[in-house]
């Protein structure tokens, strides 16, 4: 009498052939210069969600494998890749709903490595993050999950393990072009990435008024020889630093930061209490408050929003303060206040009718509002 594992290994194995000789039936007979847009677009949907479910395998079986180089040669991809997949598969045991959503092929093999990472750090989080798989964009996924594990790992050395891992090193690339790769903690990266931004942008306007136009990454390594040449005049509106932490981290002594509190960076992560304490010697002060979700909300009739307002938008939405990031694209980069009702047409510099849009978000929304005529003044 066979084992009643063997026939499940056997009825699996069977079925995995099945839908292998389908699949190069289906690439064999594939022909997409017959197709239409709409019917490739279909038919690509349908080959990702293969490739998902698939995926469900390699990480769930990579667990039985001695190391990820055997992994490695086998799906053909670099070891940083097959140890992700390991340490992936390590952790479906673990948490319910990650196995579901990579078995039911909702997720790919790449979300579900940063969700997995994540829940190794903060048990539990996986449930939040399948669900913010679905809804957005990877690197908006990626940015939640790197969030929640750095939170979670406060107080397991971080900054110790952050200070450690500063570094710099520079090559050339094959046009002999200078390549620099730089790795600062948080509190002393974040403001001259502020600052360069800042004198990119300032580049890039001149660039517009003298009718030249290139991409704003040009200006940004521009920007950042500026910088290191000391010859850079731009300036951020917005502050170039800024450290949320809560009042019990000063109150008990700037050593620890409890659960339900925090000492961070709106948008970037933790700093240590004592690197905030430092920074708080020499800083403006604010105090903010609020009540569950609700940030006291500022309004003001001019162009430019008042330096708390500026401060309140900087911050995020209240409890978590996590920073600004596109209301539509969830990126990060080149963040700018869009009036909702725009200025033109009285629309106040306030928290309630600003929004944080990238560079190219914010042109379509007002290219939006000029096709629907409202960037002009109201009746009277």
């Amino acid at each position: 009498m066979s084992h009643p594992l063997g026939r499940m290994t056997g009825m699996e194995s069977r079925h995995v052939d099945e839908a292998i000789a389908l699949l190069e039936k289906a690439n064999a007979d594939l022909q997409p210069e017959l197709l239409t847009a709409p019917q490739a677009r279909e038919l690509l949907k349908a080959y990702a969600r293969a490739e998902k479910l698939a995926t469900f395998g390699v990480a769930a079986l990579s667990r039985k494998l001695d190391d990820a180089s055997e992994l490695a040669r086998v799906t053909g991809t670099s070891m940083g890749k097959a140890k992700a997949t390991v340490a992936t598969g390590r952790v479906l045991g673990t948490a319910p709903e990650l196995r579901a959503a990579l078995q039911n092929g909702d997720i790919s093999l790449d979300q579900a490595s940063e969700i997995a990472g994540a829940e190794q750090s903060a048990p539990g989080a996986a449930r939040e993050l399948v669900t913010a798989a679905q809804d957005d964009a990877f690197h908006a996924l990626k940015d939640k999950a790197r969030r929640i594990r750095l939170e979670a790992e406060q107080h397991l050395g971080l900054a110790e393990r952050q200070h450690k891992a500063r570094a710099a090193r520079s090559h050339r690339d094959e046009l002999g072009m200078v390549t620099l790769h730089v790795a600062w903690e948080p509190h002393v990266g974040t403001p001259i990435v502020k600052r360069a931004e800042a004198e990119a942008a300032r580049l890039a306007r001149m660039a517009t008024r003298e009718g030249r136009h290139e991409p704003f990454e040009r200006h940004l390594a521009d920007a950042y020889s500026g910088l290191l040449a000391g010859a850079a005049t731009g300036r951020a509106r917005r502050p170039e630093l800024v450290v949320v932490v809560s009042h019990e981290v000063a109150r008990s002594g700037w050593n620890d930061v409890r659960d339900k509190e925090f000492c961070k960076i709106p948008g970037v992560g933790p700093v240590s209490p004592k690197v905030a304490k430092e920074i708080a010697q020499d800083a403006f002060l604010t105090g903010v408050f609020y009540d569950g979700k609700d940030l006291r909300h500022m309004r003001r009739w001019t162009r430019n929003p008042p330096v708390e307002v500026l401060l309140a938008l900087e911050l995020g939405p209240p409890p978590d303060f996590d920073g600004v990031k596109c209301v539509d694209c969830r990126n990060r980069f080149r963040i700018e206040n869009d009036h909702v009702q725009p200025h033109i047409a009285r629309g106040p510099a306030s928290t309630d009718n600003l929004r944080p849009r990238c560079w190219s978000c914010h042109q379509a929304k007002t290219e939006r509002d000029r096709r629907a005529g409202k960037l002009r003044l109201p009746e009277p």
